[in-house]
C-alpha cells in the first residue's frame, strides 16, 4: 500500500489521476518516486485507461528533491539508488497512455524532472519552476536530456547551471510548459486535455509515444510501429471510418 502516492479513477471515466500527497510540499524522495513508478505500472496494465493527470494539491506540485535524504548518502549508498531513482523519475514516460502534469505552485528539483517525463504540462500563472541542484552540489538525475531536447541544449544549460527559477511568462516562451491558466483552473484544464483520448486509439498512441521516447532512433522505431498497426483492428476500423466518413468517427476497441 502506497503511503504517499495514490491513483484515482473516479474523476472522469477513462482518465486516471496520479496524486502525489505528502505535505507540506510534496518532496520527493526515492520511496515517492518509486510510488510514482509502482502507479504507473498499474495504469500501464489497465486497458481502462485512456489518458493520465499527475497532481499535487492545489497548493503545490512538488518542491523538489528531499534534501535530508541525499545529505545522509555516501558513495556507495547513492550509486546503489541512482538506477531505480532515475527510472522511477522516468516513468511516466514509459506509460503508454497519453500524460499530463498539473502544476500548481512549485514544480522543482526532482519535482520537475518528473514533470518533463509527462506529455504535457499545464501551469498556474503563479508558479515557479527550475531544476536548483546545481546549488546543492549536484546535477539533475533525470531531466537534464528531457530539457535538452525540449527547451534546446542552450536554454537548458542555462537552467541547469544557474539553477535559476523560471516564472510562467519566460516558462511558456521557452517551450518549458505548454498551457498557462489562473491556478485555480490548474487541475480542470489538465483534465480537459486528457479526456480527449477517451475512446481514440490506444494502440496507435501508445506507438507513437515509443517514437518519441526513442530519441534519435525514432526513424527506425517509426518504421516498425507503422507497419505493425496494420496487425490491429483499431487500424482496420480507422482507416475505413476515415475514408468513408472522414475523421472523428471511428469506433475504436483498442485492439
Amino acid at each position: 500500500m502506497a503511503e504517499f502516492v495514490t491513483v484515482d479513477r473516479g474523476v472522469a471515466e477513462g482518465v486516471a489521476v496520479v496524486r502525489i500527497a505528502r505535505p507540506p510540499m510534496n518532496l520527493i524522495d526515492l520511496q515517492v518516486a518509486l510510488e510514482v513508478a509502482a502507479a504507473a505500472d498499474e495504469i500501464a496494465a489497465d486497458a481502462g485507461i485512456a489518458a493520465v493527470v499527475v497532481y499535487g494539491d492545489e497548493r503545490v506540485f512538488s518542491a523538489g528533491d528531499e534534501m535530508a535524504e541525499l545529505a545522509q548518502l555516501t558513495p556507495a549508498q547513492a550509486e546503489a539508488m541512482v538506477a531505480d531513482f532515475q527510472s522511477a523519475l522516468n516513468s511516466l514516460a514509459r506509460l503508454p497512455q497519453p500524460t499530463v502534469a498539473a502544476i500548481s505552485g512549485y514544480a522543482l528539483g526532482a519535482g520537475l524532472e518528473l514533470a518533463l517525463a509527462a506529455d504535457r504540462r499545464i501551469i498556474g500563472d503563479n508558479v515557479k519552476l527550475g531544476l536548483p541542484q546545481i546549488k546543492a552540489g549536484l546535477i539533475p538525475l533525470a531531466g537534464i536530456r528531457r530539457l535538452g531536447l525540449l527547451i534546446g541544449p542552450s536554454h537548458a544549460k542555462d537552467l541547469v547551471y544557474s539553477g535559476r527559477f523560471v516564472d510562467p511568462k519566460e516558462a511558456a516562451a521557452l517551450g518549458l510548459v505548454d498551457e498557462v491558466v489562473a491556478p485555480d483552473d490548474v487541475f480542470a484544464a489538465a483534465l480537459r486535455w486528457a479526456k480527449q483520448f477517451t475512446g481514440g486509439p490506444r494502440l496507435a498512441l501508445a506507438a507513437a509515444k515509443r517514437v518519441f521516447e526513442a530519441g534519435t532512433h525514432g526513424h527506425d522505431r517509426a518504421r516498425r510501429e507503422w507497419a505493425e498497426l496494420f496487425g490491429t483492428e483499431d487500424q482496420q476500423v480507422g482507416t475505413r471510418s476515415y475514408l468513408v466518413d472522414g475523421p472523428d468517427m471511428a469506433r475504436f476497441t483498442g485492439r
